[in-house]
């Protein structure tokens, strides 16, 4: 179960970054509510999670899949150019959260 919070937690948390710039500084109040209730509900659920799941682990796997689909998300959506040397820093982001997995802290 503390798995399925944690993957909660990053929908969560992709959901409200995907938001971020369309509240155009905090301008826009739709947006703005949908980006900050995302990030809210990610901590509550990220708090759930870390119950159980190490921290360490928990906050890895959070930021390097969030940041995984936030630049798929970008690429698609948002028009941001997907090039060689993103896709490379996002090899060596998804490479240091399996080296952490790998690393025994489970």
């Amino acid at each position: 179960m503390p798995y399925v919070f944690l993957l909660a937690a990053i929908a969560a948390e992709v959901f409200g970054t995907s938001l971020l710039k369309s509240t155009e500084g905090f301008t826009r109040l739709w947006p703005t509510v949908g980006c900050l209730a995302g990030y809210v509900v990610a901590f509550l659920f990220l708090s759930q999670a870390v119950k159980t799941v190490p921290v360490g682990i928990a906050y890895a796997l959070w930021s390097g899949l969030g940041t995984a689909a936030i630049v798929a998300i970008g690429a698609a959506f948002l028009g941001e150019p997907l090039t060689a040397t993103k896709i490379f820093g996002l090899g060596l982001v998804v490479s240091g959260v399996v080296v952490l997995n790998l690393g025994g802290a489970h």
